[in-house]
């Protein structure tokens, strides 16, 4: 009977990006509509403010995780183009190391030096970048995957608090937001956690923590700097 398992890390490059991109644009966009609400200006007005924050915010994420992607990305390629030049001139070292390393596994020492050679002469590169450097496909970083991600999951999660200020009385703005607000985070803390196999509880008590933090400071600030501005 053939044995199946579900693994999760295969998931851990876009999820990373996605939920810091949603969680960035339902706190930075909320705490921005909240701190410019507290400030008693015109609903327009926030509504504007949000928007711009949004659009900059999303632009910011994008830009942000393609550049610390790529010199990820530039690190993995320039580790890889060193290897390839030492499997060309140095074969032999090269399978000494790839042994040591299945040795240090717990493989026999014969059994580890035939395992490395029928890796090697399947794919050397392959062999050498998965077991000496750490680097799989499933794995590598894709930056303008990461980039695209955050930028699409910042816009949706600010858009959540935007269309808020649409519907609520201008009155409700403050308190209306915020609840909503740490409401999806903790919706999306736990479609998270869910996704990547770990706590509900925990991922979702955590972001949401988080969230009221950066909420009650921008409306401190907001409420404080608007009666005297």
């Amino acid at each position: 009977m053939r044995h199946t398992e579900t693994h999760r890390s295969h998931r851990i490059g876009w999820l990373r990006a996605a939920v810091l991109g949603a969680n960035d644009g339902i706190v930075s966009t909320a705490s921005l509509i909240v701190g410019v609400a507290a400030a008693d200006t015109t609903r327009s007005g926030t509504v504007i403010a949000g928007l711009a924050g949004l659009v900059a915010g999303a632009m910011s994420m994008a830009a942000g995780e393609y550049v610390s992607v790529s010199s990820q990305a530039d690190t993995e390629g320039a580790d890889l183009a060193r290897e390839r030049l030492e499997l060309a001139t140095q074969p032999e070292a090269e399978h000494a190391e790839l042994t040591a390393i299945y040795v240090k596994r717990g493989l026999d020492p014969s059994l580890a030096a035939q395992v490395a050679k029928q890796l090697m002469a399947r794919d050397a590169l392959a062999a050498h970048a998965r077991d000496e450097l750490g680097i799989t496909e499933e794995l590598s970083a894709r930056p303008v995957q990461a980039a695209f991600a955050s930028a699409g999951t910042f816009t949706v999660g600010g858009a959540l608090p935007l269309v808020l200020v649409l519907i609520l009385p201008k009155g409700a703005l403050v308190w209306g937001v915020s609840g909503a607000s740490l409401l999806f985070l903790a919706l999306l803390g736990a479609l998270a956690a869910r996704a990547g196999g770990s706590s509900v509880l925990k991922s979702a008590g955590r972001v949401t923590f988080w969230g009221a933090l950066a909420m009650g400071l921008t409306a401190g600030v907001g409420a404080i700097f608007g009666a005297r501005l």
